[in-house]
């Protein structure tokens, strides 16, 4: 809790990076590297620039973290599933078992830990899928859809609740309008898991639609896998410009682009930027799951992030999976998803150009407006006792506001 005397305050010697203002020319500031430096002045509850300072600068502000993809249905079960490891067909099966399990308590609690721990690493806002099931009543709301709406009404985060669908289920023009209408009415997002099933286009089609009619977003599941033929995700972008829809697609996964060859990741790159489809890369997951073999895997599993981003498709960053069958340890924490793709994905330095992948775009993906410091309510800003963005990303630890601002009249 911000206490009321820090409306008009100081925060003395800080960095903030650049990438995460949204006017640097008018927010003062000296540079440093790729952040700016100063006493950072609060008017109002809110962040309004960066002044001359004379104290050391010691810690660094941002705005807190998005996570755009977790499963917190699915979270924290893997110490009861017993000897499991595989590829995403193991995972599937492993887990499936596993929701005879899932009992509101047990929701209950393995969730709620996991929002304490988004929160607790910083995030403001979380994008979480349900896994809808197999019922051929679209309106038979899955336990965990309840429990987790039910938990985030004072959690301290922005929840949005993703429905996971088959996509074969969606290709039921009945189902698919009854699902979104029942999605709609909890305010959640349409989504589904797209692989390889014959009738994929008429579902992607019918997700579209019923999408636009109600003005809710859509998030796919997509070429989770290194097989030879996946090809939702341009599926996917050509049903979105067909269609004209103007709504929030966000595309996870995608590791099959890194089987084509560049002038077809670059034809998707641009059907994707065209139609404003983001993507989000898992490689916490990804890394686990693919690009198995009898050895050592000599595949990372990843999406071609460096080609989409050069193309101008927003590309962001998740933990997915969290200690399941999918990704057997983990963490939520956004900063450990980034850092975990500087190594994996070679996101070279500046490391600041890449923080928007969890802060500003990553909201931005969620169809939600962007964040920066500059105009930004001092609850809603983190701050980290790190002297650069490499030090960010390797662990520094997060302080209280409140320890360092200094109220002023």
């Amino acid at each position: 809790m911000i206490p009321r005397n820090a409306l008009n305050c100081r925060l003395p010697g800080v960095r903030v990076p650049r990438s995460l203002i949204a006017e640097p020319q008018r927010f003062g500031g000296l540079v440093d590297a790729d952040c700016l430096t100063g006493d950072l002045l609060v008017e109002r509850g809110r962040a309004v620039e960066l002044v001359a300072s004379e104290a050391p600068v010691q810690s660094m502000i941002l705005p807190r973290f998005c996570d755009p993809h977790v499963h917190l249905d699915k979270c924290h079960t893997i110490d009861r599933l017993g000897t499991v490891g595989g590829d995403l067909a193991a995972a599937i099966e492993a887990q499936r078992h596993d929701k005879a399990h899932w009992t509101e308590a047990d929701l209950r609690t393995r969730a709620a830990r996991g929002l304490m721990e988004l929160r607790n690493a910083g995030c403001g806002t979380v994008r979480s899928h349900v896994d809808w099931g197999d019922s051929l009543d679209p309106g038979a709301v899955p336990l965990a859809w309840e429990v987790l709406g039910d938990l985030t009404k004072d959690c301290g985060l922005v929840v949005q609740r993703s429905a996971l669908c088959g996509i074969s289920q969606m290709a039921e023009p009945g189902y698919a309008a009854a699902c979104a209408r029942r999605i709609a009415r909890d305010g959640g997002v349409m989504g589904a898991f797209v692989f390889d099933q014959p009738d994929r286009d008429a579902g992607i089609r019918n997700m579209f639609r019923e999408a636009g009619k109600l003005g809710i977003a859509l998030d796919f599941h997509v070429d989770e896998g290194l097989a030879p033929g996946l090809d939702g995700l341009e599926r996917i972008a050509d049903a979105a410009l067909h269609i004209g829809f103007e709504g929030p697609v966000l595309c996870g996964h995608a590791c099959a682009l890194a089987n084509l060859p560049s002038h077809d990741v670059a034809r998707i790159a641009d059907k994707l930027a065209r139609a404003g489809i983001a993507v989000v890369t898992l490689p916490q997951t990804n890394l686990y799951l693919q690009g198995r073999t009898a050895g050592t895997p000599d595949r990372r599993g990843l999406t071609r992030v460096h080609e989409l981003r050069a193309a101008g498709v927003n590309v962001v960053l998740g933990a997915d999976n969290v200690r399941d069958a999918f990704s057997p340890i983990g963490r939520h924490d956004p900063r450990h998803s980034l850092s975990l793709a500087v190594l994996a994905a070679h996101l070279d330095p500046p490391f600041g150009d890449h923080l928007p992948m969890i802060t500003s775009q990553a909201l931005s993906a969620l169809g939600l407006a962007p964040v920066h410091v500059d105009g930004t309510a001092l609850q809603d800003l983190v701050l980290f006792q790190a002297s650069s963005t490499s030090e960010l990303l390797s662990g520094a630890p997060m302080r209280p506001v409140t320890d360092v601002l200094e109220p002023i009249s």
